[in-house]
């Protein structure tokens, strides 16, 4: 018997009655609903399934961390902390709690986001692939449980609400989220020495690796790839721009860059699904290991 069960569905019922995830779930639908000529011309119906790509971006992530990062600190900043403590779970069973619970909490009026966005795009542009929006659906799942970990596991690493917030918002959002693909490429350059043009860029297998390390890039990757619509850490409307005849961009594109051939082992596009699963695996094990060794007293 899982014994953070009860602490689960109490984080889960936490979240899912708060303002917060109804009206980020209220904000998803607009958000994502952005028709292009160019992801329907490449994909038919099924711009439907894109659609969720594109609420995971930017937002969905802000939405997610920000009902995440006070799981742990919020209490022991409050003192709650104690009372969860005096119950009969060991330490990794109160972040499994936390994690899972925050993680049901969020998906479940999300998931209603995107049923939204599947009858708008049933009505505007017909018959998508059922499985293939399901299995989107399912990948962004996975997104929010990677990120509720990591929002967690800093929770339980930092001793204040600030350190928390500036580690979430500072490290994760706007370095690992907005600022990644910039980062990455400098990193690249430090490394290399070589800078990066993004309009004709390297084959280097190091430079496109670095781009996808990130969780959304990692998910972006096995978006696409279910999708089918390119190997690349960006936006799906964004490759099929980069990847049509007579056009450039600053998008990375493996497809436009190597060679079929050519291409390295870890730039295929199961890789990033593993990543994106490492994003969960690494930051629980660490969050483990130093919180079931601290004193939250």
């Amino acid at each position: 018997m899982m014994r953070w069960s009860p602490l689960a569905r109490k984080e889960c019922r936490s979240i899912a009655t708060s303002r917060g995830v109804w009206l980020l779930a209220l904000l998803l639908v607009p958000w994502a609903y952005r028709p292009s000529y160019v992801g329907w011309d490449a994909l038919g119906p099924n711009i439907t399934v894109a659609y969720v790509q594109v609420a995971a971006e930017l937002l969905l992530p802000l939405g997610v961390l920000l009902l995440s990062y006070q799981s742990i600190v919020g209490e022991r900043t409050s003192g709650s902390i104690k009372f969860v403590l005096g119950l009969p779970l060991t330490r990794t069973d109160i972040l499994l709690g936390k994690i899972v619970g925050r993680t049901a909490g969020i998906y479940g009026p999300v998931c209603l986001s995107f049923l939204a966005l599947a009858v708008i795009g049933l009505l505007s542009y017909g018959v998508f692939n059922p499985l293939l929006f399901t299995g989107q659906v399912v990948l962004t799942g996975v997104l929010v449980l990677a990120l509720v970990t990591v929002a967690t596991s800093v929770s339980a690493l930092a001793s204040r609400t600030v350190t928390a917030v500036a580690i979430v918002f500072v490290g994760v959002y706007l370095l690992l989220t907005l600022l990644w693909t910039t980062i990455a490429e400098s990193l690249f350059t430090a490394i290399t020495g070589t800078p990066v043009n993004p309009y004709s860029p390297p084959a280097s297998g190091l430079l496109f690796l670095l781009v996808r390390l990130s969780p959304n890039g990692a998910y972006h990757v096995a978006s696409n790839w279910l999708l089918g619509v390119g190997n690349s850490a960006a936006n799906y409307a964004n490759v099929l721009t980069k990847l049509k005849p007579a056009t450039n961009t600053n998008i990375l594109v493996v497809d436009a860059t190597f060679p079929p051939h050519q291409i390295p082992w870890y730039l295929q596009q199961v890789v990033g699904l593993g990543i994106l699963l490492a994003w969960i695996v690494i930051p629980l094990a660490v969050a483990r290991y130093r919180f079931s060794r601290g004193d939250l007293a």
